[in-house]
């Protein structure tokens, strides 16, 4: 059946269900596709269900500790995961449902259960039907990376999404891959009791950080008891019947290494490979994600791309500022672009990473002249109030124009603590603004005017 439309969504992650609240409300008549679970990556597979395990494995960790608060726990700490994938699989139910309850109910909003693919660069197929509209809004997300290693073919491995399934505790987890998916469920299941293994074939975890942060966060895992196997290469895979055999064949250390359970954590791809786009005149970059420029439109025009699909983000945040920014540039006559965003975003294990703007060595690599400061979480009240002295702040200032360039908090509470210095740099305001600001006390955040009152060259 043949059914035309005002706009057209392909996608019921984070950019889509707000972009048809807006263009229904405008008086558009709206399609919106989603061909499995509604939510997209972060309600279903990424931030919320591990962010609830991670909440439950950093409450067996704080358990373990209770002595040293002066907490009596009588018993061993048992992890009954089984309970907490349960917790983790009903606070993604709710908010699926949460969102799927919305989108039917929204006036002039059609729901269409199936998987799209384009006949043209006006229409979608869905099963039986045909939709065609001027405007379609593509918000397929994506999924876990799956490389070529040798082996891999032979066994049995996990993903960010299939190891959410577990409920039981790994005897023997070795994660390839020391980013950030990976580092996060390092920690996690050790916290769980498993014995866990990082492979990472550079030569230090998240190299996209300075090597100060890499250095310090090593440290933090690797204190938990973690093995953490760098430079490696040749990765490759072999079967044993009660678990996998993975090369690594280091400078150092085991050439293989044995798990009861892999994880692959190397990166995601873009959800575009079944969409059909050459039949749209659609173009891809040379990692399948859709060309667009500053305000998200695709090479043809009419179409546009948001959300992890496009290769501009790869978080919640910036999948729902893409949604913000085609909103507002076509229902509020505004001009807002991908550019004017400040990137950030923060690696979720304990203590957290918050990252903001540029770090020190893409500054210097730019050719600007700098002055950084920094300040160990050891030198913090409320860290050593809380117990939980590791890590350090950084900032990055322009010596030359005095503006924030970039902040690194990996301590207690930087995830949160990150968002000041986000808000200045967002305003345009020089550091001076925040240096002569009056934070609350005691908190993370009362000492970031004094290590800007600290910059060095």
């Amino acid at each position: 059946m043949r059914q035309f439309y005002d706009a057209v969504i392909i996608g019921a992650g984070q950019a889509g269900p707000p972009l048809a609240g807006r263009l229904t409300a405008s008086g558009m008549k709206v399609a919106l596709i989603e061909r499995h679970l509604f939510g997209g990556t972060c309600v279903n597979t990424g931030c919320m269900p591990t962010k609830t395990l991670i909440a439950s494995a950093q409450t067996a960790h704080q358990a373990r500790r209770a002595p040293d608060f002066g907490v009596k726990i009588t018993g061993s700490i048992e992890i009954d995961l089984t309970a907490a994938k349960a917790r983790k699989d009903a606070v993604s139910k709710n908010a699926r449902e949460g969102v799927e309850n919305w989108l039917r109910g929204m006036d002039k909003c059609t729901i269409y259960n199936g998987h799209a693919r384009f006949e043209s660069s006006r229409e979608l197929r869905v099963g039986e039907d045909l939709l065609v509209s001027d405007r379609i809004f593509i918000n397929v997300g994506g999924r876990a990376y799956i490389p070529e290693m040798p082996g891999l073919d032979r066994v049995n491995y996990l993903t960010n999404t299939s190891i959410l399934d577990l409920d039981t505790v790994p005897r023997h987890l070795t994660i390839v891959g020391g980013s950030y998916i990976g580092l996060e469920f390092a920690q996690m299941y050790r916290r769980f009791g498993s014995e866990v293994t990082v492979v990472e074939m550079a030569p230090r975890l998240i190299q996209r950080e300075d090597e100060d942060v890499s250095t310090a966060v090593e440290e933090i895992l690797r204190a938990e008891g973690i093995n953490i196997r760098l430079n490696a290469k040749c990765v490759h895979f072999d079967k044993r019947n009660d678990g996998v055999i993975l090369g690594v064949d280091c400078a150092s250390g085991e050439p293989e290494l044995f798990g009861t359970h892999a994880l692959l954590a190397v990166g995601r791809r873009p959800n575009t490979d079944d969409l059909d786009v050459n039949k749209a005149g659609l173009a891809l970059d040379s990692r399948g994600y859709l060309a667009v420029d500053d305000q998200l439109r695709t090479n043809v025009p009419g179409i546009w791309a948001l959300g992890d699909c496009n290769g501009k983000g790869a978080f919640t945040h910036t999948a729902y500022n893409d949604f913000e920014i085609v909103a507002a540039n076509l229902l509020d006559n505004e001009s807002r672009r991908v550019t004017d965003r400040i990137g950030a975003y923060a690696l979720y294990v304990d203590p957290p990473l918050g990252r903001v703007g540029c770090t020190e060595s893409e500054a210097r690599r730019a050719g600007r002249k700098v002055r950084v400061g920094k300040r160990l979480m050891k030198n913090v009240g409320r860290a050593i109030e809380k117990g939980e002295t590791q890590g350090f702040m950084k900032i990055v200032v322009d010596a030359d124009t005095d503006a924030i360039l970039g902040a690194a908090i990996l301590g207690v509470g930087g995830d949160e603590a990150i968002h000041g210095v986000l808000d200045v740099m967002a305003a345009k305001a020089p550091y001076t603004t925040l240096q002569h600001a009056v934070p609350i006390h005691p908190t993370v955040s009362e000492l970031i005017p004094t290590m800007l009152g600290e910059l060095r060259p």
